[in-house]
């Protein structure tokens, strides 16, 4: 067998708590520091805890170059090479490392900046409810809330005095700014109301859709309504539909060029806000809405031409914030509410979807429907334009 290392692994030192009885009945505190190796691979999900033997063994192999593995035992322990090769941070050539292989080869080709890899993979969620996490903060200790997190920063950074300050001339009232003034996030939906396929078909055309395409030399590019680095748009629409007249409740993709539901499967009526649900990781307060939309990029169409390229993945980054505000204006445009977050389920989408996530990644989900008519939950409205003011 011929091993090598892993395309990317990042190792952090780390130091944690912990508790041991023997100090304890000596007479000591019980609690000692723990200092280890935490190793990131960009194609392993888990955090990896390592020695110093197997830190020092993976300095000394080449990411690149094959080396017979008996000829690596001449030079480095034998029992620390199988166990990095049990942890997936060596790679052999054999059968038994084939899952392993393919996933770090789909780094290796897809031209990620390492960095970049390694933060996407180890950011991902996977069971989180994030209303059962604060609540279990709440209860962990009865000191307010400021005097719990510190007194937060100013809304604004002042860089001189006020007087200093040259006052410029507001715009008079416009079609966009009343437009602007209804994006109010939406934390109640009306359930009872169905959204209809115009509105449905209309708010993911505005924001979606293609306007134009063209056929550059070795490739296509799209025309849509916000920007994208290299013109590329990666970042593609993943729905569940939960209640569209004349949509089967379930999963789709949205194809901007054809403007059209691609089926992904069924979703029962009854099962689809707990799948909702997991989504948006126990925010029960988006779970309602009429429409999920997964904003998923596939990374290989913006590495192909940056590659390995310090910016790309903050630059697909940048199509979640274009699209989930073109979506609130689209969908303010007829009446309709919407929501963005970033705190989801990213590991249980994959799942959900079929998607690999170092090839077509979960960066944020949002949604649109019918507000409901009464404040369950409480939303940021100071204008009052959604929920007129009591003052």
């Amino acid at each position: 067998m011929h091993i090598r290392r892993c395309a990317v692994v990042f190792i952090e030192p780390r130091e944690r708590l912990d508790f041991d009885l023997g100090r304890l009945v000596t007479g000591g505190t019980g609690v000692e520091m723990v200092r280890e190796w935490i190793a990131l691979a960009a194609h392993l999900d888990d955090e990896i805890a390592l020695d110093t033997a197997e830190v020092t063994a993976l300095g000394a192999l080449s990411l690149e170059e094959w080396i017979d593995f008996d000829d690596a035992c001449r030079t480095l322990p034998r029992e620390v090479l199988e166990r990095l090769l049990d942890k997936g941070l060596l790679l052999g050539d054999g059968d038994e490392n084939a899952g392993t292989g393919e996933r770090d080869e789909q780094v290796r080709t897809s031209h990620w900046r390492g960095l970049a890899a390694t933060v996407h993979r180890h950011t991902r969620w996977s069971g989180v409810d994030t209303l059962e996490a604060e609540r279990r903060f709440g209860e962990e200790t009865d000191r307010p809330f400021l005097e719990r997190l510190g007194e937060p920063e100013t809304p604004v950074r002042e860089r001189v005095e006020s007087n200093q300050r040259i006052a410029l001339g507001k715009p008079t009232d416009s079609a966009l700014e009343a437009l602007i003034r209804q994006r109010v996030t939406c934390r109640n939906w009306d359930v009872s109301r169905p959204l209809s396929a115009e509105d449905f078909a209309s708010t993911l055309y505005r924001t979606f859709a293609a306007r134009a395409v063209s056929d550059e030399p070795g490739i296509t590019v799209m025309k849509r309504a916000v920007p994208s680095a290299g013109g590329l748009h990666p970042t593609e629409a993943y729905l569940l539909v939960q209640n569209v007249e004349g949509v089967t409740p379930g999963l789709y993709h949205y194809h901007p060029i054809d403007h059209a539901l691609e089926p992904l499967g069924d979703i029962a009526a009854e099962d689809s806000q707990a799948l909702a649900l997991r989504i948006v990781a126990g925010q029960r307060h988006f779970m309602k809405a009429h429409v999920i939309i997964i904003l998923a990029s596939r990374f290989r169409r913006t590495f192909w031409k940056y590659r390995n390229h310090a910016k790309a993945y903050r630059a697909i980054i940048l199509d979640a914030g274009h699209l989930s505000q073109a979506l609130y204006l689209a969908a303010a445009e007829r009446g309709l509410a919407a929501f963005i977050t970033a705190a989801v389920n990213e590991r249980d989408i994959e799942e959900i979807f079929g998607l690999d996530p170092m090839l077509e990644g979960v960066l944020a989900v949002s949604g649109f429907g019918w507000r409901g008519e009464l404040v369950d939950e409480v939303e940021f409205d100071p204008l009052g334009s959604v929920w007129p003011r009591s003052d």
